[in-house]
């Protein structure tokens, strides 16, 4: 028999910006501490260098992360130029140098090949496995590897300020897997002086924006005694992104038992196969497949509590 999971059944989305210098880690451990929750994870890592919104899921709301994570996210970065870093952001020791500072209209020519889909080779410290081992864990032994670039959609990517010379500050919105510190590298290659990430901030990951933070990681200690106070969001937002097939009251019984779930309502032109999510008055059910008039269930929600 299992070991039971100590703490509350909390079911739900909260919310934080991420503030500078704290792993993602460290803000759902802190984020399920304050809420006494059994279970935690987040949608999407960001560096401590970074900032941002990052959406922290209890509960079944954790069987929804795989669908945010598949989601676009966007980005505001400076992008410091005329160096190199072994990083390719301000962390890392800086490894070459550059006197020559581009133009904003050499900036934005340059900007052209990184729209669409490319070709992405992540940074050397990265979370990528070589052999098994993680990339950060080998370029922290001093070693480089040739890592396989990898395929990557970016629906945008702007020059929006120049503060300085040295200074270019972009936004972008990409899909999953995308490396900002790699757009800065490559960038910085392209225009002939070097670059990497000096300042980064996610403003939306999916459905969540950083405007939807309703608490500061700061305050999170004010829950511990409240917890039931938390500004939850419902775990169907991480749903967002996939169509909603309303189901019978038999079909939820059927679902829950790995069976086929009676639509009463799906959208029009749902194809065979597509991914989809049930629900019952509005709070879902499962996650599956659409069979012509019915769900096949692949993952089911069971809130307690």
């Amino acid at each position: 028999m299992g070991r039971r999971r100590n703490g509350r059944d909390v079911h739900g989305w909260l919310i934080i910006d991420k503030p500078l210098g704290v792993g993602s880690t460290e803000v759902v451990s802190k984020a399920r501490w304050a809420l006494q929750a059994k279970k935690a994870g987040h949608a999407g890592t960001l560096d401590p260098l970074a900032t941002g919104v990052l959406a922290v899921a209890f509960g079944e709301a954790t069987k929804t992360v795989p669908f945010v994570t598949d989601s676009e996210k966007g980005y505001r970065f400076t992008v410091r130029l005329g160096q190199r870093t072994t990083t390719d952001d301000r962390e890392g020791p800086v490894v070459q140098t550059s006197d020559l500072r581009p133009t904003d209209d050499e900036i934005r020519a340059a900007l052209a090949p990184f729209r669409g889909d490319i070709q992405q080779v992540p940074p050397q410290f990265s979370a990528v496995k070589v052999d098994g081992e993680r990339a950060y864990d080998i370029a922290r032994d001093g070693e480089t590897m040739e890592l396989a670039a990898r395929p990557l959609h970016v629906s945008r990517l702007e020059l929006v300020a120049r503060p300085d010379p040295d200074h270019a500050e972009l936004e972008m919105v990409c899909g999953k897997g995308g490396y900002v510190r790699s757009i800065a590298r490559d960038l910085g290659e392209a225009l002939g002086c070097h670059g990497h990430v000096a300042a980064l901030r996610r403003t939306f990951a999916g459905p969540f924006r950083v405007e939807d933070a309703k608490i500061a990681f700061a305050d999170l200690d004010s829950l511990r005694d409240a917890p039931e106070t938390a500004p939850l969001a419902p775990l169907e937002i991480g749903l967002a992104d996939l169509p909603e097939v309303r189901v019978s009251e038999q079909a939820v019984a059927d679902l829950r038992q790995g069976r086929l779930g009676a639509a009463v309502h799906a959208p029009e032109g749902l194809a065979w196969g597509a991914p989809c999510w049930a629900s019952r008055g509005g709070e879902a059910v499962a996650v599956g497949v659409w069979e012509g008039g019915r769900v096949k269930p692949n993952r089911v929600f069971v809130r307690e509590g």
